[in-house]
C-alpha cells in the first residue's frame, strides 16, 4: 500500500518553488491547515492521517502533515493537484 505524505508547504500560495510549493501558483492557497488538506483529501476518496507534530524540513515552526493512505491508481502530483483545488473550493 502506497503512503503519500503531503506537507501544507506543498499547497502553500505564499512560498516559492525553491521554498517548497509543488503546485502550480493559480492552484495554491495561503497558508493551508493539515485541517483543510485532511478534508481535501477525504473529499477526493482517500483515506487521510494527521500527523500534527511534524516540522517539514525547510520550515522552523512544526505545521504538521496529511499522510494520505490507499493513492495506489493516482500519481502524486495529480493527488496534490486535486486536493489543492479541493482545499480551494472549500475556502469559498
Amino acid at each position: 500500500m502506497v503512503e503519500n505524505v503531503i506537507w501544507p508547504a506543498y499547497l502553500d500560495a505564499e512560498r516559492s518553488r525553491n521554498e517548497g510549493r509543488r503546485v502550480p501558483e493559480g492552484l495554491a492557497v495561503p497558508s493551508p491547515t493539515v485541517d483543510e488538506i485532511a478534508s481535501a483529501v477525504q473529499q477526493v476518496g482517500y483515506d487521510a492521517v494527521i500527523e500534527r507534530d511534524k516540522t517539514y524540513p525547510r520550515e522552523y515552526e512544526a505545521r504538521g502533515r496529511v499522510v494520505v493512505k490507499g493513492a495506489d491508481d493516482a500519481s502524486k502530483s495529480d493527488l496534490l493537484g486535486a486536493v489543492a483545488a479541493y482545499v480551494a473550493a472549500l475556502r469559498e
